[in-house]
């Protein structure tokens, strides 16, 4: 199947927030979702963006049976390492199911990677839930080590309420 896979423009937002709801709903957290489009336009559209977004994109003849022609997308943004420097973070890679053995979530991954080493970022991070088998053995053929098992590291979030307080801890230093 014929594809092409560009950076997301500010027009696509639409397509990308359902998207991320759709994934959202893979995902079993679809009452997570918080944002809407225009967060996306704000945050990723802006003179300094908090992330960059690639979309996948198939022709009008092959659009999806709902007639999106969008059907992917992978949104990430830099990080820094103390001890590697430069690095990328892929925070979402998502292909609409009924276009998913195509190729696309490889290719958005593989232009990810692409952008990554254009920016001399020396590795590519990204987080998979512990039950999602398929996306972990996809990255796994690919090469991704799960850190987790290698070396031991355990995600960490603060939000809500514990953000607010760590937040409010500052005025008191």
């Amino acid at each position: 199947m014929h594809f092409k896979i560009r950076p997301a423009k500010k027009e696509d937002c639409k397509e990308i927030s359902r998207l991320i709801m759709e994934l959202a709903v893979y995902e079993k957290m679809p009452d997570q979702v918080k944002i809407a489009h225009e967060e996306l336009e704000r945050d990723g559209f802006c003179e300094n963006p908090f992330f960059q977004c690639l979309v996948a994109e198939v022709p009008e003849e092959h659009k999806s049976k709902e007639g999106f022609t969008v059907v992917g997308y992978a949104l990430y943004f830099y990080t820094y390492s103390t001890w590697k420097g430069r690095s990328i973070f892929l925070e979402d890679l998502y292909v609409m199911p009924e276009f998913r053995g195509n190729g696309i979530g490889k290719g958005l991954l593989c232009k990810v990677a692409e952008v990554g080493k254009k920016k001399e970022c020396v590795r590519l991070q990204l987080s998979v839930l512990d039950w999602n088998t398929p996306s972990r053995d996809f990255y796994a053929a690919k090469g991704a080590q799960d850190l987790t098992v290698s070396e031991g590291w355990h995600a960490i979030r603060f939000d809500g309420q514990s953000l607010d307080n760590l937040a409010n801890e500052a005025a008191k230093i």
